[in-house]
């Protein structure tokens, strides 16, 4: 990989239509950490110029002729190669499934919205920052003291609900909640199960500064809190923000920081 300040995030941009291409390039000159260094309109290409450049970030089109963009992530994979951060690119928000099981940091509809790109644009940077750290082997160890984070936090999360797989917004999480083995994610649209086996698990991919563990059995948006609810013995529930206004319990430990968090 070419010598470069940290702060810069190289980046490819691989697309079929040329149009969409110069389009998102534009949309990129607006956010001076991003270098393009390179474009590609087809699969085979991106290959070739992902393993010469080995770039941080790779906006990757979906629906390519030929070898379409979660080909190009496959073969990749398979031939061993130093993978980058992958935004992939759709018109059609089905493809979105497939890009959570390859692992993509985000996908984004088209045309791109500036607000969207802009959150892409700070969650790349936070993860190349990171991954470029001198290596430590007190935070190798525990990849968690790494402000609080093992992994780069998701933006979507598949939640399964009436026999269909929805992608969601994280966001738009309100609460998740377990009950014998089973976690119940509430969003703003929809109840349903995660895939994920443990409360821990999940909040371990998510964003520890917008989700908190306030409970053994609920981990909840901070953002979607609606109203403290003193209880007994100085203890506190939260109203939420979804349609049942659920009240969820914050444990003794957790108390102080709701304290502090709300100023009571």
């Amino acid at each position: 990989m070419r010598e470069h300040a940290t702060a810069t995030i190289t980046t490819v941009v691989v697309d079929d239509e040329q149009l969409a291409c110069d389009e998102l390039r534009y949309l990129l000159k607006d956010f001076p950490e991003v270098d393009v260094i390179a474009t590609a309109s087809n699969g085979l290409q991106a290959l070739d110029l992902i393993q010469k450049l080995e770039p941080d970030l790779v906006f990757l089109d979906i629906h390519m002729p030929g070898l379409d963009g979660t080909g190009v992530v496959r073969r990749l994979k398979e031939a061993g190669a130093a993978l980058p951060h992958f935004i992939f690119l759709t018109a059609h928000d089905q493809y979105a499934v497939e890009a959570f099981r390859l692992e993509a940091m985000d996908y984004l509809l088209k045309p791109v919205e500036k607000r969207r790109l802009s959150e892409t644009i700070e969650r790349a940077r936070r993860a190349v920052v990171e991954k470029k750290a001198p290596e430590n082997p007190v935070l190798a160890a525990n990849p968690a003291s790494v402000g609080g984070h093992a992994t780069t936090p998701r933006t979507k999360l598949l939640v399964r609900a009436a026999n269909r797989h929805f992608i969601v917004d994280a966001n738009d999480v309100i609460y998740a909640t377990i009950d014998n083995g089973l976690i119940t994610v509430v969003t703003t649209q929809l109840e349903g199960s995660s895939t994920y086996r443990t409360i821990e698990d999940l909040q371990a991919n998510l964003d520890r500064e917008q989700f908190w563990r306030v409970h053994r059995s609920y981990l909840v948006n901070i953002n979607r809190i609606k109203e403290v609810v003193p209880w007994f013995k100085s203890s506190y529930q939260l109203r939420m923000d979804d349609r049942k206004h659920t009240e969820v319990p914050v444990s003794r430990v957790q108390t102080r920081r709701l304290r502090e968090l709300f100023k009571l």
